[in-house]
């Protein structure tokens, strides 16, 4: 596969791991360019078992990357609002998207990746442990505990927006 096809076939999953992991709309997009530019200048054979687990490697260590170079949160981008969708139901979904980004990144970074790649990309657990270089077992265990403190950050929230609809 060229680069022009291997960028398209895998840019999507890239920006939006990316997205996932730093919860900047801008970042993303840097990260994914940089993930497929090191990609290029790699020049070694692929040895993870796919090459959306290599890009998402690459796309990881760059987040870190950019990270440690810049210890700034940005917010979250705007998203565009479907056609379809009515303005209440899109501000529920806007809420809540924003409060489980927020939730995503009071995770530490190596939860947020394992939740991601197996929630958003479902990658196998075998991939998952060869990625981050940790056993299958840790990495189901990581996923769980990941999905569990995500599900502890959450419900208080939760409670606290039903108490207030009820209120009114």
């Amino acid at each position: 596969m060229d680069f022009d096809g291997l960028y398209e076939k895998y840019a999507p999953a890239v920006r939006r791991f990316a997205l996932f992991l730093c919860g900047d709309a801008t970042m993303a997009d840097d990260i994914t360019a940089d993930t497929f530019l090191r990609a290029l200048q790699a020049g070694q054979p692929i040895r993870e078992p796919t090459v959306k687990s290599y890009l998402f490697i690459i796309a990881r260590n760059a987040y870190r990357d950019l990270q440690r170079r810049s210890r700034t949160r940005a917010a979250l981008g705007e998203q565009e609002p479907e056609a379809q969708i009515g303005a209440h139901a899109h501000l529920e979904q806007k809420q809540e998207l924003s409060a489980v980004f927020a939730a995503l990144q009071c995770l530490p970074e190596i939860d947020r990746a394992v939740l991601l790649m197996r929630a958003v990309d479902d990658m196998p657990y075998e991939e998952i442990a060869a990625a981050l270089e940790i056993s299958v077992t840790a990495a189901k265990v990581k996923v769980h505990r990941a999905r569990a403190k995500l599900m502890e950050i959450r419900n208080p929230a939760r409670e606290k927006l039903a108490a207030s609809g009820e209120e009114r």
